[in-house]
């Protein structure tokens, strides 16, 4: 799994329905049910919703060009068919640096394939930095930004004014996404500049990870602040999935490296416990 897919899933599902359908175009998610092993050569989806009419919408996340993409979206249409019964609404996010080049559909003699590919960057980021909602306000950080440091200044300013039990995993979202627009200097620099957000850098475990995330030129650090904010979306989601995390489950989170971190986000929606998932 990509670096920064699970924070991506994280902050998607979290999103407010305008902003989910600005980002997508597609109806807003009432559920998100995972995916049953697909029988394809990619077997898992990144992100399958079902809407409130029952549509399910397909969301794939990219950060590179693929150039057999179209393939891939289609082997994925098909295996959704055969574990639900029904062919779903399709969506890639194209949310890597270089220019986008990937095609959104197939032409063949006896086949016509289509998808929606959007480009993150195309997006207006006014809406989404204008929201009430806290995950709105992170993902705005991929999209079409006319002044960086002032929206990486909103944002911010919309972490500090939240709850303190939601500013830790807004800023380690913040910090991880921002690394796909290389905004990481911004970024610290702003952090630097707001005593509001002592709470969060001075936390005796994330604070000092979230400033070696952000260290120009360290790649150990950036390493650790990656590994950190990886960690903690990946415990949202054992929460999630499993209910209150027993202090046997925090350990042996902390002790794993970066690799089995993303292993563990792969597994999450096929383990059955918390012990089959970190034994």
């Amino acid at each position: 799994m990509h670096e920064y897919d699970v924070t991506l899933k994280t902050v998607l599902e979290a999103l407010s329905g305008p902003a989910l359908r600005l980002v997508t175009g597609t109806d807003v998610v009432v559920h998100w049910p995972g995916t049953q092993p697909l029988q394809v050569r990619s077997p898992r989806v990144d992100l399958l919703g079902e809407t409130a009419d029952q549509r399910l919408i397909h969301i794939e996340l990219q950060s590179t060009n693929d150039p057999n993409m179209a393939v891939r979206m289609l082997e994925y249409a098909v295996g959704i068919k055969r574990a639900y019964g029904r062919f779903p609404v399709q969506v890639l996010l194209y949310a890597g640096r270089p220019l986008m080049k990937m095609q959104n559909r197939l032409d063949e003699p006896d086949l016509t394939f289509r998808y929606r590919l959007v480009d993150m960057r195309q997006l207006d980021s006014e809406p989404l930095l204008a929201s009430s909602h806290l995950e709105d306000n992170v993902i705005a950080i991929l999209t079409r930004l006319v002044d960086q440091r002032g929206a990486v200044r909103r944002i911010l300013a919309r972490i500090a004014a939240s709850k303190p039990a939601s500013r830790e995993l807004a800023m380690a979202e913040l910090t991880t996404l921002a690394g796909l627009r290389g905004l990481g200097d911004i970024l610290k620099g702003e952090v630097t500049g707001m005593p509001i957000l002592d709470d969060i850098m001075d936390h005796d475990l994330f604070g000092p990870k979230i400033r070696e995330g952000m260290a120009a030129g360290r790649a150990a650090g950036l390493e650790e602040g990656r590994k950190e904010g990886e960690r903690q979306v990946v415990r949202r989601l054992m929460e999630k999935r499993f209910g209150p995390m027993t202090p046997w489950a925090e350990d042996r989170l902390k002790s794993l490296t970066v690799e089995e971190i993303e292993h563990v986000a792969l597994r999450l929606l096929e383990a059955a416990t918390l012990q089959e998932l970190l034994g």
